[in-house]
Protein backbone atom coordinates (compact mmCIF):
# COMPACT_ATOMS: atom_id res chain seq x y z
CA UNK A 1 0.00 0.00 0.00
CA UNK A 2 2.94 2.73 0.84
CA UNK A 3 0.70 4.04 3.25
CA UNK A 4 2.93 5.53 6.35
CA UNK A 5 1.47 4.93 9.64
CA UNK A 6 -1.56 7.31 10.83
CA UNK A 7 -2.20 9.39 13.90
CA UNK A 8 -5.85 9.73 14.51
CA UNK A 9 -6.51 11.17 17.70
CA UNK A 10 -3.95 9.90 19.49
CA UNK A 11 -3.82 6.41 18.55
CA UNK A 12 -1.40 5.29 16.17
CA UNK A 13 -3.13 3.16 12.74
CA UNK A 14 -1.14 1.09 10.25
CA UNK A 15 -2.41 0.32 6.63
CA UNK A 16 -4.80 -2.70 6.65
CA UNK A 17 -6.21 -3.00 3.30
CA UNK A 18 -5.61 -0.93 0.24
CA UNK A 19 -8.90 0.59 -1.76
CA UNK A 20 -8.26 -2.12 -4.48
CA UNK A 21 -8.73 -5.11 -2.04
CA UNK A 22 -11.94 -3.17 -0.72
CA UNK A 23 -12.88 -2.58 -4.31
CA UNK A 24 -12.27 -6.46 -5.45
CA UNK A 25 -14.53 -7.86 -2.73
CA UNK A 26 -17.12 -5.40 -2.91
CA UNK A 27 -16.91 -6.32 -7.19
CA UNK A 28 -17.57 -10.21 -5.94
CA UNK A 29 -20.44 -9.32 -3.08
CA UNK A 30 -22.07 -7.41 -6.38
CA UNK A 31 -21.81 -10.03 -8.49
CA UNK A 32 -23.79 -12.23 -5.98
CA UNK A 33 -26.27 -9.51 -5.16
CA UNK A 34 -26.88 -9.49 -8.99
CA UNK A 35 -27.41 -13.07 -9.79
CA UNK A 36 -29.47 -13.34 -6.54
CA UNK A 37 -31.56 -10.41 -6.61
CA UNK A 38 -32.07 -10.83 -10.77
CA UNK A 39 -35.83 -9.73 -12.20
CA UNK A 40 -36.23 -8.34 -8.06
CA UNK A 41 -36.50 -4.69 -6.85
CA UNK A 42 -34.72 -4.87 -3.84
CA UNK A 43 -35.32 -2.19 -0.95
CA UNK A 44 -31.48 -1.82 0.52
CA UNK A 45 -31.64 0.12 3.65
CA UNK A 46 -28.08 1.36 4.42
CA UNK A 47 -27.16 1.96 8.36
CA UNK A 48 -25.68 4.98 9.21
CA UNK A 49 -23.30 6.16 9.73
CA UNK A 50 -20.86 3.58 8.92
CA UNK A 51 -22.83 2.17 5.88
CA UNK A 52 -22.55 5.10 3.53
CA UNK A 53 -19.12 4.71 1.93
CA UNK A 54 -20.02 0.45 1.22
CA UNK A 55 -23.15 0.95 0.24
CA UNK A 56 -22.56 3.74 -2.51
CA UNK A 57 -19.79 1.66 -3.86
CA UNK A 58 -22.13 -1.77 -3.52
CA UNK A 59 -25.06 0.07 -5.15
CA UNK A 60 -22.97 1.48 -8.14
CA UNK A 61 -22.67 -1.90 -9.12
CA UNK A 62 -25.86 -3.30 -8.68
CA UNK A 63 -27.36 -3.52 -12.03
CA UNK A 64 -31.12 -4.31 -11.43
CA UNK A 65 -33.98 -2.02 -10.49
CA UNK A 66 -33.72 -0.90 -6.63
CA UNK A 67 -34.48 1.41 -3.73
CA UNK A 68 -32.45 3.11 -1.30
CA UNK A 69 -33.57 4.21 1.67
CA UNK A 70 -31.05 5.25 4.82
CA UNK A 71 -31.72 4.84 8.22
CA UNK A 72 -29.72 5.48 11.55
CA UNK A 73 -30.16 3.12 15.26
CA UNK A 74 -29.97 5.36 18.12
CA UNK A 75 -29.21 3.34 21.39
CA UNK A 76 -27.77 4.76 24.58
CA UNK A 77 -24.25 4.96 25.37
CA UNK A 78 -22.65 6.66 27.77
CA UNK A 79 -19.78 5.05 29.15
CA UNK A 80 -21.73 1.45 28.40
CA UNK A 81 -23.79 0.72 25.77
CA UNK A 82 -27.28 -1.23 27.14
CA UNK A 83 -26.91 -2.73 23.87
CA UNK A 84 -30.55 -1.83 23.69
CA UNK A 85 -31.33 -0.05 20.06
CA UNK A 86 -33.64 2.71 21.06
CA UNK A 87 -35.40 3.67 17.64
CA UNK A 88 -35.15 3.29 13.71
CA UNK A 89 -34.73 7.10 12.08
CA UNK A 90 -35.63 6.98 8.65
CA UNK A 91 -37.32 4.31 8.11
CA UNK A 92 -40.97 5.24 6.68
CA UNK A 93 -41.31 2.89 3.52
CA UNK A 94 -43.90 0.32 4.00
CA UNK A 95 -41.22 -3.02 3.99
CA UNK A 96 -44.38 -5.40 3.64
CA UNK A 97 -43.70 -8.07 0.94
CA UNK A 98 -40.87 -5.82 0.09
CA UNK A 99 -37.02 -8.23 -0.51
CA UNK A 100 -34.80 -6.06 2.21
CA UNK A 101 -31.20 -5.85 1.95
CA UNK A 102 -29.64 -4.35 5.02
CA UNK A 103 -26.53 -2.51 4.47
CA UNK A 104 -23.74 -2.54 7.21
CA UNK A 105 -19.86 -1.23 7.44
CA UNK A 106 -19.32 -4.03 9.70
CA UNK A 107 -20.54 -6.83 12.09
CA UNK A 108 -18.99 -7.15 14.96
CA UNK A 109 -20.71 -7.99 18.28
CA UNK A 110 -24.23 -7.94 16.12
CA UNK A 111 -25.67 -6.06 18.62
CA UNK A 112 -27.63 -3.34 16.57
CA UNK A 113 -28.45 -6.19 13.70
CA UNK A 114 -30.24 -8.55 17.04
CA UNK A 115 -32.52 -4.98 17.29
CA UNK A 116 -33.20 -3.65 14.31
CA UNK A 117 -34.05 -7.15 12.74
CA UNK A 118 -37.28 -7.91 14.62
CA UNK A 119 -38.86 -4.40 14.68
CA UNK A 120 -38.09 -4.97 10.52
CA UNK A 121 -39.73 -8.47 10.49
CA UNK A 122 -42.86 -7.50 12.49
CA UNK A 123 -43.58 -5.62 9.09
CA UNK A 124 -43.91 -8.81 7.58
CA UNK A 125 -41.12 -8.27 4.42
CA UNK A 126 -41.07 -11.00 1.92
CA UNK A 127 -37.15 -11.53 2.79
CA UNK A 128 -34.11 -10.08 4.50
CA UNK A 129 -30.60 -10.32 4.11
CA UNK A 130 -27.73 -8.64 5.57
CA UNK A 131 -25.03 -7.08 3.47
CA UNK A 132 -21.68 -6.25 5.65
CA UNK A 133 -18.46 -5.20 3.94
CA UNK A 134 -16.53 -6.31 6.92
CA UNK A 135 -17.27 -9.43 9.03
CA UNK A 136 -15.64 -9.94 12.78
CA UNK A 137 -16.62 -13.43 13.68
CA UNK A 138 -14.84 -13.96 16.48
CA UNK A 139 -16.65 -10.68 18.21
CA UNK A 140 -20.23 -12.28 17.52
CA UNK A 141 -22.53 -12.28 20.64
CA UNK A 142 -25.68 -13.27 18.73
CA UNK A 143 -26.76 -15.20 16.24
CA UNK A 144 -26.50 -14.08 12.58
CA UNK A 145 -27.11 -15.47 9.15
CA UNK A 146 -24.63 -13.58 7.31
CA UNK A 147 -25.02 -14.47 3.46
CA UNK A 148 -23.63 -11.26 1.73
CA UNK A 149 -19.82 -10.22 3.24
CA UNK A 150 -17.92 -9.08 1.27
CA UNK A 151 -14.61 -9.73 3.70
CA UNK A 152 -13.70 -11.43 7.09
CA UNK A 153 -10.98 -9.65 9.46
CA UNK A 154 -10.00 -10.39 12.60
CA UNK A 155 -11.14 -8.66 15.95
CA UNK A 156 -8.60 -6.04 15.48
CA UNK A 157 -10.14 -2.28 15.99
CA UNK A 158 -9.97 -0.95 12.54
CA UNK A 159 -10.84 2.49 10.80
CA UNK A 160 -11.23 3.89 7.39
CA UNK A 161 -13.84 3.16 4.25
CA UNK A 162 -16.48 4.49 6.66
CA UNK A 163 -15.32 3.15 9.71
CA UNK A 164 -14.22 5.92 12.68
CA UNK A 165 -12.24 6.30 15.94
CA UNK A 166 -14.45 9.11 18.12
CA UNK A 167 -15.62 10.63 14.90
CA UNK A 168 -12.30 10.29 12.56
CA UNK A 169 -11.21 8.09 9.56
CA UNK A 170 -14.50 7.61 7.99
CA UNK A 171 -13.57 9.62 4.78
CA UNK A 172 -10.52 7.19 4.34
CA UNK A 173 -10.14 5.12 1.49
CA UNK A 174 -8.05 2.40 2.54
CA UNK A 175 -8.71 0.44 6.14
CA UNK A 176 -5.96 1.07 8.42
CA UNK A 177 -5.59 -1.14 12.03
CA UNK A 178 -4.50 -0.06 15.63
CA UNK A 179 -0.90 -0.58 16.68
Amino acid sequence: MGHPVITLHNKAFRPYLSADEIAAAIDQLASRLNADYAGRRPLFVVVLTGGFMFAADLLKRFTGDCEIVFIRVASYEGTGSTGKVQEIMGLREDVQGRDIILVEDIVDTGTTLHHLLPTLQANHPASIEIAAMFYKPDSLRYPLTLNYMAMEIPNDFVVGYGLDYDGLGRNLPDVYVAE
